[in-house]
């Protein structure tokens, strides 16, 4: 029988009250067998359970627990998924993880490609790990929505692509998920000569006809670093690709506009940047559906920052500030800053783009760039009071950046405050003139 270690008990949970212990196994939840999370999860759900726990001393005992629907008891298991994570089955010819530099930490390196983390997380799958019985499950547990890297419909240039012969049934899996009313969000890497022109039509047009299941067809372009000896040779976007990709991506839009009154698919703000084209309106973004992929987050951010900064009055704050961010998002971020020294006197903000020097020079956006290329390249430069930076380059489970360099080491290194902004119009205003 399959049990699972509890690593922690939460502080003023049911739980604790049990006095449920660490080092305790759980090993049945309504004499139900728990492969993993999602058994949990359900098993779970209802306001009278049954749980059984194995103490310390290998004794079985059976918690009869009333709570509220749903509700937490305040287990934490040593596996988050109460399972292993599924590694992917894929060598994708733009995978970034394969483009790291040498002697990284192995949590950077491990690619996973699990259904239950999509759900849980929001992370991408390409499924060419699972079969219908792991669809069946998605569909039992109604994990939805499930978000799933597609790349291309067209079998062969995916198989190419995720280096898996495997991978061509990506159209017959996301047919049987939405005809079982589950919703999907796609991603699409793009690589110039690989996936653009006509396989970019003709994936879209396909994922298209799973609408209104087909929530958000996403574009984001490959990302490609310095670390790249031996691994397929990709072409990086420049200017006319990018110009290129967004007409295309555009007259889609115009056209499920007019048929579905959605625009459903959209392109990262990294092309419009190379593109040299204006962001679209924040009306474009409809409810947002992908902003962790880059989509939308400055036609958001300029929103909420136009809301702020009309309501503030004008008056003078003598203070210096700076901003460590990347060199795609320079422009944006200074144009902000200076409308701030415009109604504010007094006001000083030094915004700095970091050249990735880590990953590379093609690599600019904001949330990839590292403690040890923001200490390298600002350490002679005056900062003011404090350095803000965004949230997207820190890790979301401790305020270190990709390189292990911790905020606190940034800090000491450059003798000045950090605070973080949580990527919003708002924050950003308010980190600056409080």
């Amino acid at each position: 029988m399959k049990k699972h270690l509890i690593k922690e008990v939460k502080k003023g949970s049911i739980a604790e009250e049990l006095e449920i212990e660490p080092g305790c196994y759980l090993t049945l939840v309504n004499d139900v067998e728990i492969k993993d999370i999602l058994d949990y999860k359900y098993q779970m759900f209802d306001e009278y359970v049954v749980v059984t726990i194995e103490d310390k001393n290998g004794e079985e005992w059976d918690y009869e627990i009333e709570k509220d629907e749903n509700e937490d008891i305040g287990l934490v298991f040593e596996e988050e998924l109460m399972d292993n994570a599924r590694s992917c089955a894929n060598k994708c010819i733009f995978c970034f993880m394969d483009q790291l530099p040498p002697n990284v930490r192995d949590t950077l390196v491990f690619k996973d490609d699990d259904f239950r983390l999509s759900f849980m997380t929001g992370n991408y799958v390409t499924l060419t790990n699972s079969g219908y019985k792991d669809l069946d499950r998605i569909i039992e547990y109604h994990l939805s929505p499930i978000n799933i890297s597609v790349h291309a419909t067209n079998p062969a240039v995916r198989c190419m692509m995720l280096n898996n012969k495997n991978a061509g049934k990506i159209l017959e899996y996301i047919k049987y998920l939405t005809d079982n009313g589950i919703y999907v969000n796609t991603q699409i890497v793009l690589c110039p000569g690989i996936n653009d022109g006509k396989i970019l039509d003709q994936t879209i047009e396909e994922l298209s006809k799973f609408y209104p299941y087909m929530q958000c067809i996403a574009i984001v372009p490959v990302g490609l670093t310095k670390y790249r000896e031996g691994l397929y040779k990709l072409k990086p976007f420049n200017k006319e690709t990018a110009n290129r990709a967004i007409k295309q991506v555009e007259e889609w839009q115009n056209r499920f506009m007019e048929k579905y009154g959605s625009h459903i698919v959209y392109i990262a703000d990294e092309v419009y940047i190379l593109a040299e084209k204006d962001i679209p309106s924040y009306e474009v973004y409809e409810d947002f559906p992908q902003l962790e992929d880059g989509i939308g987050m400055l036609a958001k951010m300029q929103h909420e920052f136009n809301k702020k900064y009309l309501r503030l009055k004008e008056r003078p704050i003598n203070k210096i500030v700076s901003i460590a961010t990347g060199k795609c998002a320079y422009g944006f971020i200074k144009y902000l800053a200076e409308s701030l020294e415009k109604k504010f006197k007094g006001l000083k903000v030094n915004v700095y783009a970091i050249e990735n020097e880590f990953f590379g020079p093609q690599i600019t956006v904001s949330g990839l760039i590292t403690g040890s290329d923001i200490i390298k390249q600002l350490k002679n430069k005056d900062l003011g009071q404090y350095l803000l930076i965004n949230y997207s380059s820190i890790k979301s489970d401790s305020p270190t950046f990709l390189d292990d360099i911790s905020v606190g080491e940034v800090e000491k290194a450059l003798n000045i405050k950090i605070k973080v902004t949580d990527g919003t119009g708002e924050d950003f205003i308010t980190k600056i003139i409080k």
